[in-house]
Formats: C-alpha cells, sequence, structure tokens
C-alpha cells in the first residue's frame, strides 16, 4: 500500500504561485492556519502579491462549499486541501533558542508535531523561504523547494546558439552563394549556428518552419549604423531586427550590451516607421535598502530606473535632451508594471528591463499584453537576482528563455 504524501505550504508559495495549492495531485495539502494570518497582510497590497493573497481568500472561502476545510476538501484530481488540522503547542515545543511564536517558526512546529501524528506518512514541507528548509532540516523534517516551474538548466544557461564544425567546404560555399542551406542541424526554432567547416565558417540561423540554414546578412546592421562587436552581439540584433521574430530574449553579463543593442535598434524601428513606438517596463526590486517613496509623477517616479536607457541615448546621440524628446513625442512611453494589467501594446516595441528579477506569472501577464505587429524583449543576467524566493533556475527570463 502506497504511503500517505502530506505536502505543507509556506505562505511565499502562494503569494508565487496563487494556483500552488492545486498542484499536488494525490497528496493531502496542508495549510497551517498562520499563513491565512499572513496572506491577511498582503491582501491589501497592490500588484502580484495583493491579487494573489485575495485570489487564495476567495478560493478558500469556494471550498467551503464543498465541504469543512479542517476534515479536508477533495479536489478532482485527486488531493484533498485541509487547514490547521493540528493546533500547535507551544509548550512542547522542541528546547532550543528558536522563538516559536514567529509565523515561520509555527509552520515548523506545526510540520513537527504532524510527523508524530502521522509517522507512516511521506511529510514535506514545501517553502520558497531559503531559511525555513534551513530550519526545517536542522529538526529532521523534510522541506523543499515549489517545483512546478522549474526547469532543469544545464550546467551553463541556454545561450540560443549552436557550434556545429561538421560542414563541408561545399555546405559554406552554398550558404554565402544562396543564402540558405537545407540541412537539419537544431532542435529550436531560431537557434543561431556557427558553422565551420576546414577551411571557412558562417554564421547562419536555423529557420525551423522552412527545414533550412540562412546566412546572417549584415545589411540590417548597416540601416541603423550599429557595428556589432561579436557574434553574440550580432545575433542579439538581428533577432532585435527581424520582424518575425516577436519574442526576444537576451541575456548577459553586465556590460555586454543587452540595454546598448536592445534601446538603439528599438529606436531606430520607432524612426523608420516599422513600430509606433517604445513601452518600457521592469520589475522594480532595488539593490539594497529601500530610500522610500519618490516624488512625483509616473515619470519622475520611474526616473531613477531609466537611467541606464538615458545614459546610452546620451552617449549615442551625444544630445542629453534626446529622451525627453522621444518621450514628449509618444514615441518612447513608461508603463509600471503594476499598472500594466488589461493593457494591449499595438505596432510596439515592449522592452523589459531587468526581467530576471520577475516570476514566470509576471513575464506572463506582460508577454500577453503585447498584441498585433508588436515585439517584446526581455533582458537580464539571471546570475544578478534581487527578488526574494526566485533562484536562477526559477526566475521567468530563465524559463521563458528555455521554454
Amino acid at each position: 500500500m502506497a504511503k500517505k504524501k502530506i505536502v505543507i505550504i509556506d505562505t511565499s508559495v502562494i503569494l508565487y504561485d496563487k494556483n500552488s495549492m492545486e498542484s499536488f495531485p494525490g497528496c493531502e495539502v496542508f495549510l497551517p492556519l498562520v499563513v491565512l494570518d499572513e496572506l491577511d497582510r498582503f491582501k491589501d497590497k497592490p500588484g502580484f502579491l495583493g491579487e494573489n493573497a485575495r485570489y487564495v481568500n476567495r478560493f478558500l472561502d469556494s471550498l467551503r462549499g464543498l465541504g469543512r476545510l479542517h476534515e479536508g476538501v477533495y479536489l478532482d484530481n485527486g488531493q484533498s486541501i485541509k487547514v490547521s488540522v493540528i493546533s500547535p503547542n507551544i509548550a512542547s515545543a522542541p528546547t532550543n533558542t528558536l522563538d516559536w511564536h514567529l509565523p515561520d517558526n509555527k509552520i515548523l512546529l506545526q510540520a513537527i508535531e504532524l510527523s508524530k501524528a502521522e509517522p507512516e506518512a511521506q511529510l514535506a514541507v514545501v517553502t520558497k523561504d531559503i531559511n525555513l528548509r534551513v530550519k526545517c532540516d536542522a529538526h529532521g523534517i523534510k522541506a523543499e523547494d515549489y517545483y512546478r516551474d522549474y526547469i532543469d538548466l544545464p550546467v551553463e544557461p541556454y545561450e540560443g546558439m549552436a557550434f556545429i564544425d561538421d560542414f563541408s567546404d561545399k555546405d559554406i560555399d552554398t550558404l554565402y552563394h544562396q543564402g540558405t542551406l537545407c540541412r537539419e542541424c537544431c532542435e529550436a526554432a531560431n537557434t543561431f549556428v556557427i558553422a565551420k567547416s576546414n577551411s571557412s565558417s558562417a554564421l547562419a540561423r536555423w529557420n525551423e518552419e522552412l527545414g533550412q540554414l540562412e546566412l546572417l546578412s549584415d545589411k540590417h546592421f548597416r540601416e541603423i549604423s550599429i557595428k556589432p562587436k561579436n557574434k553574440e552581439q550580432r545575433f542579439a540584433l538581428w533577432a532585435l531586427l527581424n520582424p518575425d521574430i516577436s519574442l526576444v530574449t537576451i541575456t548577459g553579463l553586465a556590460g555586454s550590451g543587452k540595454t546598448y543593442l536592445t534601446l538603439l535598434s528599438a529606436i531606430a524601428q520607432v524612426e523608420q516607421g516599422k513600430y509606433d513606438r517604445v513601452v518600457f517596463t521592469r520589475n522594480i526590486t532595488p539593490v539594497g535598502k529601500e530610500i522610500g517613496f519618490l516624488p512625483g509623477d509616473i515619470n519622475e517616479k520611474m526616473a531613477p530606473w531609466m537611467s541606464p536607457f538615458v545614459d546610452t541615448l546620451r552617449d549615442r546621440f551625444k544630445d542629453p535632451t534626446k529622451f525627453e524628446m522621444l518621450r514628449v513625442n509618444g514615441k518612447f512611453e513608461i508603463a509600471p508594471l503594476s499598472f500594466i494589467r488589461g493593457r494591449t501594446f499595438t505596432r510596439s516595441i515592449v522592452v523589459v528591463d531587468e526581467s530576471q528579477n520577475a516570476t514566470i506569472h509576471e513575464l506572463k501577464t506582460i508577454i500577453t499584453r503585447v498584441g498585433e505587429d508588436s515585439k517584446i524583449v526581455l533582458m537580464g543576467d539571471t546570475d544578478q537576482i534581487d527578488t526574494p524566493y526566485i533562484n536562477r533556475d526559477t526566475n521567468g527570463l530563465a524559463i521563458v528563455a528555455k521554454k
């Protein structure tokens, strides 16, 4: 007989994914009462945290129509959801220096008592709080991350390009003279290929729809007077300028040219009439301590976050007023992430900066805002994450790039 599987969910998981409680088929999902107290503190907050907290409150209220939550309510996927099955006895807590009145420690204590009440069950605390996982491990309680959005990244992150060195000299000649070469060589669409033979090489893109390699042409680069410095910048710029590629992900270290190439190629295409405007948004996650509320309207509040773009334009055009002129003329719009829901951007290039600090659910909301004849660019460095509860493998940028 299979062992009963019990999952204790932490508040961080629910705030990360509002549908997390329905993601454990065949398990008994236990929601400590202290989690509801913590959700109550978030329900009035703006943005995704408040939205997720309110959604979970409504979801639990709807479950009350199916049965009593303290006895367990069964869902269609074979799992059950229980609230406050065991009331932790603070007096019986293990003797150590932990303050058992703190919310995370109450969850840990409930897990300890539940493991005693169900010694034969497979019990695990699911949390995105690293510190809570360490505490659980110290007390002999199994704890793990929330893996629904987790992806298996290779040792090196997905780069979107492949090095293939088994081409013949004739293949390379054909690629240069005809511009295309029929050959199966890649699994992912729009993979950039460094094709190499014994004596020559070429840069190409894998067109999955037509089943052929396509030589990368420099004519687009000359149109906007941008000269890429290496093959990675050449690949990125080609994707940014190709109207057939509606979603581009760019990852790279600081100083690799992500902002420079994205901004200048976007403005160039707007000035050429290919798009009507550039729409900028980002996850507002500061590095270090908060400095408090910023004064002014939306543009003034977003000014500190726009500094990389302003610096790029000043360096390129030698004109400190270039950014303000674009904004006043409607060619550049700032769309804070908090107010992006419900909007639709048509004939626009949507640029999402620092997208490694967004969850996949936040990026999904942004991507679905893109309308007809538009393009969206997600850029960031997956090794520089400032948002709690996400890491190199679970941030939105890494997941979108991989998928």
